[in-house]
């Protein structure tokens, strides 16, 4: 079963850039240019994950005073937070669901982006993994029997198809962009 994605390492990414408070994290999760478009993630969602890390060991909290703004809690990447995120960039077997690559995968090619590393392991290994799942689909499909499961399977054929080409034509010009080769 593949897991529900999680903004946890995506977070762990952006706190590897610099320690940032709940609303700043927050901001970057809204901004459509850089996660909004990605993820949908309510404050008390965010500070939620912001526990979980900080209780996981993954992150630590540092209470900030300023002058001009309450006080507020800076976050700070741990290094067992950073195996972390870098075990999940590095993921070699990473799941071929619509919904994960289009949360988990998209939010890896920009955190990747973000701190500066290739990110061309990474595309080939979804591109396989996406294609191993498109043949076992139409190996299923060969043996369906019930109209009903020749639909559905149809129709996760279809969009998994359309996420290798998108693998194959947007994800390797933003590869390219990066100077990165394939």
């Amino acid at each position: 079963m593949t897991r529900v994605p999680t903004p946890d390492e995506t977070i762990l990414g952006l706190l590897c850039i610099q320690p940032m408070h709940g609303y700043e994290l927050l901001r970057r999760f809204n901004d459509r240019v850089e996660l909004g478009v990605v993820w949908r993630l309510s404050a008390s969602q965010l500070y939620a994950v912001l526990k979980r890390l900080a209780d996981g060991g993954w992150i630590t909290g540092q209470q900030v005073t300023t002058p001009l703004a309450p006080e507020r809690t800076d976050y700070t990447v741990t290094m067992r937070g950073r195996e972390r995120l870098l075990q999940w960039l590095a993921e070699p077997a990473p799941s071929p669901s619509i919904r994960t690559v289009r949360v988990e995968f998209v939010s890896r090619l920009v955190v990747a982006r973000l701190l500066h590393l290739p990110t061309d392991d990474m595309i080939c290994a979804q591109r396989a993994a996406c294609a191993s799942r498109l043949e076992d689909l139409r190996n299923s499909l060969r043996d369906a029997g019930a109209e009903n499961e020749r639909l559905s399977l149809e129709l996760v054929i279809a969009q998994t198809a359309a996420v290798l080409d998108w693998i194959d034509s947007a994800v390797h010009l933003f590869a390219a962009n990066e100077g990165l080769s394939l």
